[in-house]
């Protein structure tokens, strides 16, 4: 698993003051914009975001006390269970998300994949909290995708690809997730909205109607 202090270099006593120095040093080096090369951007983005989530981690009591734990947990071998952990971030980012607090939400989702990959119900999670986000699109779109491999029949998910790719402007998977998401509820009022974004007032009507047509 993750150790957010190798990352950032220090000691697991560190002091908030510590961290956030180191975060800076490091986070000077490593920021995307001293670099032209398109490869080298990308891998400084990646490297600056894995640097950001390690400093809001240490910096935040309970997360880094949740991280401890999942340290300490790890070291024991047979004990440490990552799908129980991802389920408790989970539950703590449902709760996040329903009061509104999003920015929350992101995090807490964001951990609960890190540790288990393989629940679609965190991954569609996590898609729905990026397309609320502004800046969290393509985060959202790598979540949504790997949801739908995972539960390819869930018209929801299919939905939130929709919202995603539409966002990222990827139009045409945009139209196709719609239309995915149309087939299973189409009764769903985002799905409608949706529809009504992506095509003009005068097309939705032979669009869903099409559709619906389809399904009688």
């Amino acid at each position: 698993m993750t150790n957010y202090y190798e990352i950032l270099g220090v000691g697991r006593d560190a002091s908030e003051e510590v961290i956030r120095g180191r975060f800076r040093a490091l986070a000077r080096d490593a920021h995307p914009d001293r670099f032209t090369d398109a490869v080298k951007k990308a891998e400084a983005e990646t490297r600056f975001q894995v640097l950001t989530e390690a400093v809001n981690v240490l910096t935040n009591a309970q997360r880094r006390k949740a991280h401890d734990f999942d340290l300490d947990k790890g070291a024991g071998g047979a004990a440490f269970d990552p799908a129980g952990i991802a389920k408790v971030y989970l539950a703590k980012g449902v709760k996040a998300y329903r009061d509104g607090d999003f920015a929350t939400a992101f995090q807490q989702f964001d951990l609960s994949v890190h540790h288990w990959k393989k629940d679609a119900k965190a991954l569609h999670y996590l898609a729905l909290v990026c397309s609320r986000i502004p800046g969290k699109a393509r985060r959202g779109v790598e979540a949504v995708e790997a949801a739908l491999k995972l539960d390819p029949e869930n018209g929801a998910i299919h939905r939130e690809a929709s919202r995603l790719y539409l966002q990222v402007g990827l139009r045409t998977k945009a139209e196709r997730h719609l239309q995915e998401a149309l087939s299973r509820i189409p009764e769903d009022g985002d799905v409608q909205k949706l529809a009504t974004e992506l095509r003009p007032p005068s097309d939705n009507k032979g669009f869903l109607g099409g559709l619906f047509g389809r399904k009688g």
